[in-house]
């Protein structure tokens, strides 16, 4: 027997194990998370004698006679102090990270009430963060400190809320102090856990299939196979993802699930999922595009190898070229890049009534989860229940399903309640990454380095399924030219299959690939034309009334020439420093349908909120609160803000293509009138109590290729110009972005949001590789080089709304953020170091850095 004093208070374990798991499996103390168990991240610090430590790492039997604290033992009158500062200071976004943070805030603050921001970095630098950058956290610490020494008092929370104001997140307080529910947090009586099996090669014959020795197995309670799927072919956009296979097919790349496995026990999973036996005949996988187009290449679908095709011509872009003073081609290689959200993915499904399913699961939307779900059950949608709770992070990660049709298949078929969870090295091998892209640029420009053409050809390696990779090929396609004022534009682009993992969404949607192809060509033609890098950019600049090079007019609310200025003495005072330009679509635009909805009830004298808009840690909650408290007057306090769930919620749409804060913000100040409209004559919400108000926007948009002069493509555009700072032995010391984003909903979010961005393409740039060789991931979660406090650089946001009378028409004036935020980092850091040593560096990550040395 173990005894471990937890929270002030004896517990006994029969069996020796790991902390964390004593911790979350048998007390339920679920505040300390399980982000990697590899004790990588930090997601599951506590104090183990007033010492951080990672409870995924001690055993039971190292801790007698040690007092362990984790988040839910702290005084409740400290933790008021954690849940202000940190939401004071916009610390919290997805929030799966928060916990550990504070306990390490507290062992630093426990010995020291008057720390350094250097003080702060070391305290927290055994814990990830994906979404914040650090600065914020950093800030909500200092803050804590300063309250805790100078026996502050927190002040009240405001009664009014209006944008482009400083506001505490309706979410912040649950995340900070761990009451907030992630899927992994839920267990029911009688819950299984499952598993699947993964297919040992990307291309293989499945020649047999045995299942026996693990149904032997007295913990398990059911194996399904291929055979149990209803309907096997699942997808996003395109149905082409097989829920398993079989006997006789040919995998596609190591993800495969062959079978799954439902144990009694989570402890026995492994070793029964070892138990099923599969024989293969191992084939020579696809392991790039150009190997995919070849005519003896084997077909990976049946459809072909070309996922898609992509075709935007504007002008001549050849007569241009050809009729340019000068002129410059080259070739650029991006490669693979992981998400790393903090929580890996994590689904419970059990059975609802009688013939029902409900899923609790993190997604980016619980309408894709539903659909996806049914089609492979061949269930009507709405038989199909699915619920969100708190999603940690997701990046685009988390749109593909991914352990959710698992748990479904599993809880159908048993009729009891399932988990199915990535390890973090399943995640890492398995759930979807950012677009590897190969690119050909010819760009031009006259003698005074005003731009005139550009042709482009990019090929996209989409993996062993479609994912969202039509989409990222069309987005890499449509903003390949910049946000620049010329209109002789050729540029095609091919999504191709091969053997390797999947392509998918990722924060910049294949905005971020090209982008750093053409900004890395403008500052070779700034070169030879003798122009200043900035200066080329500012000449060139699309403002209000020009035309974009996908055709469309820029709006009035343009403001990209005055994020370059706000750049200026910046980039003047720093010999290492690179500049790069971005701009990113709001919305799915293109013709598609893109419809956001919001559902107001008032119930006991609560209104609440009720939109399917998924929030990953970007603020949902805060973003539709504020547009509807702006325009209503009313008390934020009045307001409960609900989870997503598709019988609660209207569908919003994916939380995708930062479109949320412009169509389902639209939405939502739309009934935000209504309901104000309903309070006229001096009514209250007691004279409305019962009463539901419903608010809707649709975006028109127009197809790629329509056949007009100038076709909206997008409801709107975000601008951007990006600096990094490079100091003498190489390191980046600053990232500085001046962004037009609109109106700013929360400015502690929206600076937040950039901060995060900064740091990711940071890492997108610099510092982060993910290696799959031959189609086999190799990377590991704690090498891959995510950026940690102490090596983040100082970070610095300059917003530059538009004025008053040219702000977009639509969502009190806000445009997304969340994917422009990193878009011109890559490229500012080739610039920087391109200022620095004179290598021209065509690939990503940048080669022979401080932070990545030539092997």
């Amino acid at each position: 027997m173990y005894i471990v004093n937890i929270n002030g208070k004896d517990y006994e374990s029969a069996q020796d194990k790991k902390l964390l798991r004593f911790l979350r499996d048998d007390l339920h103390l679920t505040a300390t998370k399980d982000g990697c168990s590899e004790g990588a991240c930090g997601t599951c610090t506590v104090l183990v004698d007033g010492k951080k430590t990672k409870a995924c790492v001690p055993l039971l039997s190292k801790l007698a006679g040690k007092k362990i604290l984790t988040v839910e033992g702290i005084d409740p009158e400290e933790m008021k102090i954690y849940e202000h500062c940190f939401a004071e200071a916009g610390a919290v976004q997805c929030g799966f990270c928060i916990p550990g943070m504070i306990i390490s805030a507290k062992s630093l603050l426990d010995v020291n009430l008057s720390p350094t921001r250097e003080d702060v970095k070391k305290a927290i630098r055994g814990n990830l963060c994906r979404c914040t950058g650090y600065k914020k956290i950093e800030e909500a610490i200092l803050m804590a400190a300063d309250f805790f020494r100078e026996k502050k008092v927190i002040p009240p929370q405001p009664t009014v809320l209006h944008m482009n104001e400083h506001f505490k997140r309706i979410d912040a307080a649950e995340k900070v102090n761990g009451t907030g529910i992630f899927a992994d947090d839920i267990y029911l009586d009688g819950m299984l856990y499952a598993k699947p099996v993964y297919s040992k090669y990307p291309r293989a014959r499945i020649d047999r299939i045995d299942v026996s020795k693990a149904l032997a197995h007295p913990d398990c309670v059911k194996v399904l196979t291929k055979k149990d799927v209803p309907c096997n072919k699942i997808g996003h956009i395109k149905q082409d993802w097989d829920v398993m296979m079989g006997e006789g097919d040919i995998t596609r790349y190591v993800g495969n699930v062959l079978a799954v496995i439902a144990s009694e026990k989570q402890e026995t999973m492994e070793e029964i999922a070892s138990l099923v036996e599969v024989d293969y005949t191992e084939l020579t996988p696809v392991t790039t595009p150009q190997d995919a187009l070849k005519g003896d290449a084997p077909m990976i679908h049946e459809d072909g190898n070309i996922m898609s095709r992509a075709n935007l011509v504007r002008g001549n872009a050849d007569e241009a070229i050809k009729n340019s003073k000068y002129v410059v081609t080259r070739k650029y290689k991006t490669t693979w890049q992981e998400h790393g959200f903090m929580e890996p993915e994590c689904c419970v499904a059990l059975p609802e009534g009688e013939d029902g399913l409900l899923i609790y699961t993190t997604s980016q939307s619980v309408y894709d989860v539903q659909r996806e779900c049914a089609t492979m059950l061949k269930l009507e949608p709405e038989k199909v229940h699915c619920h969100a709770p708190l999603v940690g992070g997701g990046f685009g990660g988390k749109e593909d399903m991914s352990v959710q049709q698992y748990a479904a298949l599993m809880a159908w078929v048993t009729k009891k309640p399932v988990k199915v969870k990535f390890t973090r090295q399943e995640s890492l091998s398995y759930h979807v990454k950012r677009h590897p892209m190969e690119m050909e640029f010819t760009t031009a420009c006259d003698e005074n380095g005003i731009l005139t053409g550009m042709k482009g050809v990019i090929i996209a390696d989409t993996g062993a399924y479609a994912s969202l990779g039509g989409p990222v090929l069309h987005r890499a396609c449509t903003h390949a030219a910049g946000p620049y004022n010329y209109q002789n534009i050729d540029i095609f682009g091919m999504s191709v299959y091969t053997n390797n993992v999947v392509s998918g969404a990722f924060r910049g949607f294949g905005v971020s690939q090209s982008c750093f192809a053409t900004e890395m060509n403008i500052n070779l033609l700034a070169e030879m034309a003798g122009i200043d890098a900035w200066e080329f950019r500012r000449r060139n600049a699309i403002k209000p009334g020009d035309v974009l090079p996908n055709g469309q007019t820029a709006d009035p609310n343009t403001n990209m020439a005055a994020c370059l200025d706000a750049l200026k003495e910046e980039y003047d005072k720093h010999p290492y420093a690179g500049i790069a330009c971005g701009f990113k679509n709001s919305g799915t635009g293109m013709g598609k349908k893109d419809i956001g909805r919001v559902l107001l009830s008032v119930e006991q004298g609560k209104i609440h909120i009720r939109t399917s808009a998924s929030c990953m840690g970007q603020g949902i909650g805060q973003m539709v609160l504020t547009e509807i408290c702006h325009v209503t007057e009313l008390d934020p306090a009045l307001f409960v803000f609900e989870h997503a769930d598709t019988v609660r919620t209207p569908n919003a749409g994916t939380s995708t293509a930062s479109r949320q804060t412009v169509v389902t913000g639209e939405a939502a100040r739309r009934v935000g009138e209504k309901l104000k409209l309903a309070l006229e004559g001096g009514k209250t919400l007691a004279d409305l109590e019962g009463q539901e108000f419903f608010g809707e926007y649709s975006v028109k948009t127009d197809p790629l290729g329509a056949i007009k002069d100038n076709p909206v493509s997008h409801v709107s555009y975000s601008y951007g110009a990006q600096l990094i700072v490079l100091n003498e032995d190489g390191k980046i010391t600053k990232a500085v972005s001046a962004f037009d984003v609109g109106t700013p909903v929360n400015i502690q979010s929206v600076e937040g949001q950039i901060e995060g961005g900064m740091v990711m393409g940071i890492g997108y740039g610099v510092t982060e590789k993910f290696e799959c060789v031959d189609s086999y991931p190799k990377s590991k979660f704690g090498t891959i080089g995510f950026m940690r406090a102490d090596e983040a650089p100082e970070l610095e946001v300059i917003l530059c709304e538009p004025e008053e009378k040219d702000k977009l028409p639509y969502s009190l004036g806000a445009k997304g953020c969340g994917e422009l935020c990193m878009i011109p980092t890559a490229p500012a850091c080739a610039h920087a170091y391109y200022r620095y040593d004179g290598k021209f560096r065509q690939t990503l990550p940048l080669d022979d850095t401080p932070y990545r040395r030539k092997k």
